[in-house]
This record gives C-alpha cells, structure tokens and sequence, in this order.
C-alpha cells in the first residue's frame, strides 16, 4: 500500500519528527510504500494565492505533486503538535492548498458550495499522531479536544476517509527517555494496526 506521511514540526530533534521516523520505518518494514514529507524541511509555502482557488487553477509543480501523492494514497499518516488547540500553521497551509475541491472532495451538481461535500480520496484510513504539553484531562475538560473535531469533521470526514485514529502523546516537556521509548513502541503497534 501506498501511505502518505506528513510531518510538521521546526525542531529536527523534536518528539515529533522521532514519531514520524518511526512510522515511516515501521511501514517500510512491513512492505508498504511511505511518502514522507516534512514540510518545514521542503519549506512548503502556506498561504492559498487567490489564483489556485479555482477547482481549474494551474498549481505549481511543487503544490500539484502534493496533490498527486495525496489523491493516490492507500492511506494517510500526520504527525504535528498541539499549537493553541490546532496544527501548526504550516500544515494548515498545507490543508488549505492540497485538499483541493475536485480531488480531494466534491459537491453535488447544483450545489453552489453550500452543501455538504462528497469524499473523494480513496485513503481507507488515516492516523494523525499528535504531541502536546497539556494534561490529557484538562485538555478535555477546558478545550474540549478540538484537534480531534478539526481532523474528524472538519478534513477527513469530508474527504471521505471515515476511518480515523487519532494519538496524543503527553506531557512532551516533562516525559523522561523511557516515557517516550513505550510511546514510539504505541506509535509502531498503532501503525501496525492500521496498515499491516
């Protein structure tokens, strides 16, 4: 299978990018084909021009190979912290200018945009691993999880991949050496899980 892993995270020594190299090992061990981007190492431009709103839009190299990857995956795997309850802006960026209208969703003939989309990726199942410095309890007790609710909802829902695992892992800044050595093991086990 095909599964496309995206990673969004400055620090090459954070929690996050050792995540994300366990995933991609894992998945090449197990025969799969992982496409790994890490967007702040490609420099991926975030902000959506006006001009690559159209579903027609001419994309640029750089964007329309992301599409390609994404339009083509078996699977999805994203791995980002939690910055004040949402992904970095990066990968908002990222989501902004790849899950593009016409391949990654679409709307009923008629539908002017205000309905709701119909999924068009043909990912079976996404797994979005995520880090963050907030308690587990008062993240959901104060915040109400809204990482779960963006993923879910707001993108995979709509693109039409139903079947979506999500992993915090946490308190990052206090975890000690063995704390993060089981949580790599979750992340394998996870991955596993997903895609075997």
């Amino acid at each position: 299978m095909k599964i496309l892993v995206i990673l969004a995270h400055p620090d090459k020594k954070s929690f996050n990018h050792a995540i994300a190299e366990t995933v991609v090992k894992t998945l090449r061990a197990t025969g799969h084909q992982a496409v790994f981007h890490d967007l702040y190492k490609e420099e991926f431009p975030p902000v959506l021009p006006s001009v690559e709103i159209p579903q027609s839009a001419y994309l640029p190299p750089l964007i329309s190979g992301h599409v390609s990857d994404l339009v083509s995956a078996d699977g999805i795997i994203v791995v980002h912290p939690n910055w004040w309850g949402q992904p970095p802006a990066i990968l908002k960026g990222w989501i902004d200018r790849v899950i593009r209208p016409g391949t990654a969703y679409e709307f009923n003939e008629g539908d002017s945009g205000e309905g709701v989309p119909n999924g068009l990726l043909k990912a079976g199942a996404a797994i979005v691993f995520t880090t963050s410095n907030t308690p587990q309890s008062r993240e959901q007790a104060v915040f109400g999880d809204p990482l779960e609710t963006i993923w879910k909802n707001c993108v995979f829902g709509l693109c039409g991949v139903d079947d979506l695992h999500r992993k915090n892992f946490g308190v990052i800044v206090t975890s000690t050496p063995e704390q993060r050595r089981k949580w790599l093991e979750e992340v394998e086990n996870i991955t596993n899980r997903y895609f075997p």
